[in-house]
This record gives structure tokens, sequence and C-alpha cells, in this order.
């Protein structure tokens, strides 16, 4: 399977930067993240885990916006978009498990994260920005709140990163 992302990836000398529909990316090593992320995380402990999160968030809020309006992609299109193109930018290997937007509910599994390899041992789940990324993708397609949750991270020895999401009206009822 060819990347589509990748092929579709412009740079603009001008600019020094690198767009994929008018949308900057920037590569970044994940030992440089994860060296920030410990950092944040020893300075904030769990403020820096929801600063982390909160940039995710943001950002998963913005790409899934623009990617179902510049593509026109309905809800479960836009959220197998964003999984094959995390997969495509490095971010892992995501495997959607279930997508069920009735029942607000959304569970992906992500294999090889750079962010817990990059982070190494931890007791506790280190995938901020994935975590967040994956709200931000929940809330855009339930159109309200959501919770975020890594139960399994490679991080703690788990054999992969399993995010759950659920919309605030899912888990109000339960």
């Amino acid at each position: 399977m060819g990347n589509e992302i990748l092929r579709q990836l412009r740079f603009d000398s001008q600019r020094g930067g690198l767009f994929y529909r008018d949308v900057r990316y920037l590569l970044i090593r994940p030992e440089t993240l994860a060296s920030f992320q410990r950092a944040i995380e020893r300075a904030l402990d769990e403020k820096g885990v929801q600063i982390l999160f909160e940039a995710g968030f943001r950002g998963g809020t913005l790409s899934a916006e623009q990617y179902r309006e510049v593509l026109g992609l309905s809800d479960e299109e836009t959220a197998r978009f964003m999984m094959n193109m995390g997969s495509q930018i490095g971010w892992g290997r995501f495997e959607v498990e279930q997508f069920n937007p009735p029942q607000k509910t959304i569970r992906v599994k992500v294999f090889h994260s750079p962010f817990a390899e990059a982070y190494g041992s931890s007791p506790r789940s280190v995938c901020h920005f994935i975590r967040g990324v994956m709200a931000g993708l929940g809330a855009v397609i339930f159109g309200e709140p959501v919770r975020s949750e890594e139960p399994l991270c490679l991080a703690k020895g788990d054999s992969f990163c399993l995010f759950e999401v659920e919309g605030a009206r899912a888990t109000s009822s339960v």
C-alpha cells in the first residue's frame, strides 16, 4: 500500500514549510517530543499531562473539522481518514476497533506509537497527544464534550496502545 499523504505533501521553499491540503505539518524526532514531555511532566505533573492532552485535542479538532469540510467526508469517513493519516504520518499503525456514533463511542488500537517508544518504560500511559487527538475527533463527530482514556499503553508494557472515547451523554447514562 502506498502512502497517499506523503505523495500529496508539498514543500514550499519560500516559507520553508511542508503542507498537506494547505495545512502545515512539520517533521520532528519522537525523542525530541519525549524529552519535552518528560520535562513538562517533571515541572507540572498532572497539569503537564493536561497541557499535552489539550495540545492534541486542538490538533484533532482542527483536523476533523478541516478534513470533514474540505474533503466532504461523513463522520465515519472523517474518523477513518484521520486514522489512516495518523498511520501515514508516522504516529503508529492505527486500527479502528469500534466506531459507534449512535452510542458515542470510539475505540482505536495504535501499534508502535512513536510517543510510547521514545518515552520508554512508564508506570502510566504516555500518549497524551494521541489521546487528545482522539478526543478532538470524538468531540467534532459527537458534537459534545467527550471522555478520552488510554487504558493500555506500550510504555506500560502492553502490546499496543488503546484509546477509548465516549461522548458526555454516553458516560452520564452509565
